[in-house]
């Protein structure tokens, strides 16, 4: 019915429809200059809307990217803080248990030193000054004996008694060297005690000075994040996004063993509290077991708190240390009657396996065969309900780690996002103006007939103006030759 309105002639459907098209095309042709100013104050106003979108996106984005690093900074200064802190602790507790006995190893090492020196003093080897006699004894010896008999036997005894008192001094001389080597290996054990004295001291100093170099190396760290240089800006993010993967497959692996946890403790809570039962679409008994499973992870993470390892809870960690000890310990204890009531749930789990399994062979017809080693899996279950609870409150670690790492992966995600959808506004201005542009030449495209024929009229206008203008400049400069050439003057 609507086609039949346009039609003209209806047995001419190919004139009616060149008819109109000549209509549309008389019309475009009419509206040309308002269709042209309408698409192209179109596409300007696209392309400078589009360009002021990027703008506040990209300030938008310096804003975010300057929060980023502002929070990457503080997250780092404090981390440092920290670590400096528990490097001055370290030290406290090397001078308070090492070096507080200083004084008196100074003391034995004195006394030990003046010990060594009185013995070296003491063993000191002087050769034994002969007595003053002897040389006028060897003088008389020396004389001539000439034969006589009572003059060789003066000059013999002269001899045995020289003799004699030599032996007697190197006796005394050698009983000397023999009290001297005594005291020289009575020396031994003083020495090697000052030796491990000694040794203890460099050892305590050498701990200092590792002490030292380490806590230079983090100021220096804490001194560049405090100027905010670029490096320790990128050493951070970098960290940060190390954490993050490492702190996310650490939560997988925990989220991979409570669900082992959780179906170990399923069937045998279906026999404790109704397997009939639903809330909210999911059985009562799978309800209760994820409520055990996450009061363990919670209370996991307020012991943890409590030791302050982990410091998601700063109501938890400014408590005194009476009040933490106490919530310590309850909260220990809880878990360990949580991972108690685990292993009996395990252990239930395993006797209902055991039922099911007698009673679908019954019902099959066949004799009931106990397995031999039955207890090996049993037990095997009950360790995994014991342990499991344990291995679960660790995972306040990886859950602190991965939520301050966060903050910085969600800012590198927003500044990227608004740096893309900045370079998409900017490509959708472009081609909003572009297509403008190209919309105008096919509208032109459309109407070129009588585009064509006004060019033609144009030119011809102007072509006929043109020769009357030169036509009238010809008429005006021909008196001025005639009156050139006949001499005329004016």
């Amino acid at each position: 019915m609507l086609t039949e309105m346009f039609i003209i002639w209806p047995n001419q459907p190919a004139l009616s429809l060149a008819v109109w098209m000549a209509a549309l095309i008389l019309v475009m042709y009419l509206g040309r200059h308002q269709s042209h100013q309408l698409l192209r104050t179109s596409g300007r106003s696209v392309y400078r809307t589009m360009r002021l979108c990027a703008r506040a996106l990209n300030l938008w984005q310096t804003s975010l990217a300057a929060r980023n690093k502002a929070i990457i900074l503080a997250a780092g200064q404090e981390n440092t803080q920290r670590t400096i802190e528990r490097e001055f602790v370290r030290v406290n507790d090397i001078v308070s248990r090492d070096l507080s006995h200083y004084p008196t190893l100074h003391r034995q090492i004195s006394d030990t030193v003046s010990k060594i020196e009185k013995d070296y003093h003491s063993c000191i080897d002087s050769p034994p000054v002969p007595p003053a006699w002897l040389s006028a004894v060897e003088t008389v010896a020396a004389i001539p004996r000439n034969g006589d008999a009572a003059v060789s036997r003066i000059l013999d005894k002269i001899h045995d008694t020289i003799t004699d008192a030599q032996d007697e001094t190197l006796a005394a001389y050698q009983k000397s060297s023999q009290q001297n080597h005594k005291l020289l290996s009575g020396m031994q054990p003083l020495w090697r005690r000052a030796i491990t004295d000694l040794d203890h001291v460099k050892r305590n100093v050498d701990g200092l000075e590792d002490r030292a170099e380490e806590i230079d190396h983090h100021m220096q760290r804490y001194e560049s994040m405090r100027a905010q240089e670029d490096t320790a800006v990128h050493t951070l993010m970098t960290s940060s996004l190390t954490q993050f993967f490492i702190a996310g497959l650490v939560l997988f692996i925990a989220v991979m063993g409570g669900l082992i946890n959780f179906h170990l403790i399923a069937m045998p809570m279906s026999e404790m509290v109704g397997g009939t039962s639903y809330i909210a679409g999911m059985k009562t008994s799978d309800i209760a077991a994820l409520v055990i499973i996450m009061v363990e992870i919670a209370m996991g993470l307020f012991l943890l708190e409590s030791l302050r390892i982990t410091h998601l809870f700063p109501i938890i960690g400014s408590m005194d240390d009476k009040m933490r000890r106490r919530m310590m310990i309850i909260t220990l204890l809880i878990l360990t009657i949580l991972a108690t009531v685990e292993a009996s749930l395990a252990y239930m789990r395993d006797l209902l396996a055991l039922d099911r399994e007698a009673l679908t062979q019954s019902l099959a017809g066949a004799s009931v065969v106990e397995t031999n080693f039955r207890w090996i899996p049993s037990l095997g279950q009950m360790v995994m309900g014991f342990i499991l609870p344990f291995a679960l409150a660790f995972v306040a670690i990886p859950l602190e780690s991965f939520i301050h790492s966060l903050r910085t992966v969600l800012g590198l995600i927003g500044q990227g996002l608004l740096r893309a959808a900045a370079i998409i506004a900017r490509l959708i201005g472009n081609a909003a103006n572009y297509l403008c542009k190209v919309l105008i030449h096919l509208y032109d495209l459309v109407i070129m007939v009588p585009l064509s024929i006004e060019r033609l009229i144009t030119r011809t206008i102007q072509k006929s103006a043109h020769q009357k203008s030169a036509h009238k400049q010809q008429s005006a400069a021909y008196p001025a030759d005639v009156m050139e050439q006949t001499g005329v003057k004016s």
